[in-house]
């Protein structure tokens, strides 16, 4: 009988232990070709002592730039009372927020978030959510300022931008007047939120004259990324990108924030909070590691002279 007693106790232990932690992690990237930064969060995660499949789910939501979606998904989250909320944008970040207020959520913006309401200062965020601050709205005059150097001849600038991305657009549609301005250049706004629209865009920034391109930050453009690359390359119109996946697929140039490292970031946050940690006193982070990328073979191809001192500042010149 005692034998019994003792061969129950494990069992009784087992159905007394803490169900495993769901974390809802939605992102408006599209899931082909982001399997390394789902790597990238869970080595945050691991970092924290979290294992994914052992002792915490995470349900991966990659949008591929379907911002419509967000509210259902967000929703079932909420409904569900998943244990954190990791979002990868600021458009993922605002719907969390506002439909989720007992839920802890590990953003990521490229927007001030004291500003958008997200935290009530950096140093102390004070509400249910804090994360990584990665600076969009202070490198676009960088971004537009290395196009500039590698382009000096260039004055008409045809900007895109994707006015789904409501957050970004508007950041773009107030800063980079700002930035082209002090740089002598004209800028010329074109919209697409669709693979059929980026085709207009180009046609109509062809027909202006247009002697360069500069991409707002976006996943869907992440997504259609070789469409752009080619197009850029169709009408030999050098354009500067917001990550290194364009350079990779042949874009002429990017500067941005390491994703995977953002990501990263993400996944400590998310680890410390199921730990218990209380985001209000989480400080925000800020991202400190950022790429520069020119492909030099599609220079070569727009009969670009890559500048010396612009190639030397280049994290990777793709050759």
């Amino acid at each position: 009988m005692l034998g019994g007693a003792a061969a129950a106790w494990p069992l009784a232990a087992r159905a007394q232990q803490a169900p495993v932690p769901v974390v809802g992690f939605i992102n408006a990237r599209q899931a082909e070709g982001s399997a390394h930064f789902a790597v990238a969060f869970r080595k945050g995660l691991e970092e924290t002592g979290y294992v994914e499949g052992q002792n915490v789910t995470v349900e991966y939501h990659w949008l591929d730039g379907r911002y419509d979606s967000m509210p259902s998904l967000i929703a079932d989250f909420v409904r569900r009372r998943v244990a954190v909320i990791a979002t990868g944008n600021t458009a993922t970040t605002l719907a969390a927020k506002a439909a989720s207020p007992p839920i802890p959520i590990v953003f990521q913006v490229g927007e001030d978030p004291v500003k958008l309401g997200l935290v009530a200062s950096l140093a102390r965020p004070g509400g249910n959510a804090t994360g990584i601050n990665f600076f969009t709205n202070e490198i676009v005059a960088k971004r537009l300022g290395l196009l500039h150097e590698m382009v000096p001849k260039a004055t008409r600038i045809a900007v895109l931008i994707n006015p789904a991305n409501a957050p970004v657009t508007e950041t773009m549609l107030r800063d980079i007047p700002e930035a082209a301005h002090a740089l002598g250049l004209q800028i010329q706004v074109l919209k697409a939120s669709t693979s059929r629209e980026i085709n207009e865009a180009f046609a109509t920034l062809v027909r202006d004259s247009a002697d360069a391109l500069f991409e707002a930050p976006d996943a869907f453009f992440s997504s259609r990324r070789v469409q752009l690359a080619i197009l850029a390359a169709r009408h030999a119109i050098p354009a500067v990108y917001s990550l290194r996946e364009f350079p990779d697929v042949g874009g002429l140039m990017s500067y941005g924030v390491d994703i995977a490292e953002r990501l990263r970031q993400s996944g400590i946050y998310t680890g410390q909070i199921l730990k218990g940690a209380n985001p209000a006193d989480l400080p925000v982070t800020q991202s400190t590691k950022f790429e520069f990328v020119i492909n030099l073979q599609t220079a070569n191809a727009l009969g670009l002279e890559v500048p010396p001192g612009l190639s030397a500042r280049a994290d990777e010149v793709i050759e």
